[in-house]
């Protein structure tokens, strides 16, 4: 399989084009502020879950999604201020809210699968 045929990295691709381009449409001081935060941490959940995704071990592939997974929480940290501060509106969130309610549970379940298969029953080495 793929990088690009992972879910998990697809979904992490859509939602940072999606505040890609809603940052675009933002006036200047916001978007080099809160805009430019967001946008980077959006990027950094597939950036992170790419570089995983190329290294050679199963456990650094690991510690590159904890890493996708830290941005994810970081960038939901933005998007509640984006809110609060009137640079997004709640129908620009509702276009978000289902990504961020999937992409978590999506990441989380991509870290469980990373690592040896092994039989059932017998330990997992590390």
């Amino acid at each position: 399989m793929e990088l690009k045929d992972l879910e998990v990295y697809k979904l992490a691709e859509q939602l940072s084009d999606i505040i890609w381009d809603m940052v675009l449409k933002w006036d200047y001081f916001p978007k080099v502020t809160v805009g430019k935060q967001m946008v980077e941490s959006a990027d950094s959940i597939g950036a992170n879950i790419a570089e995983g995704y190329g290294r050679y071990h199963y456990k650094e592939n690991r510690n590159f999604c904890y890493y996708a997974r830290g941005s994810l929480e970081e960038t939901k940290v933005w998007l509640r201020k984006s809110i609060r501060r009137r640079l997004l509106d709640l129908s620009d969130h509702q276009d978000l809210s289902e990504i961020i309610d999937i992409l978590p549970k999506q990441l989380n379940a991509y870290i469980r699968s990373i690592g040896p298969q092994t039989p059932a029953g017998h330990p997992q080495e590390e």
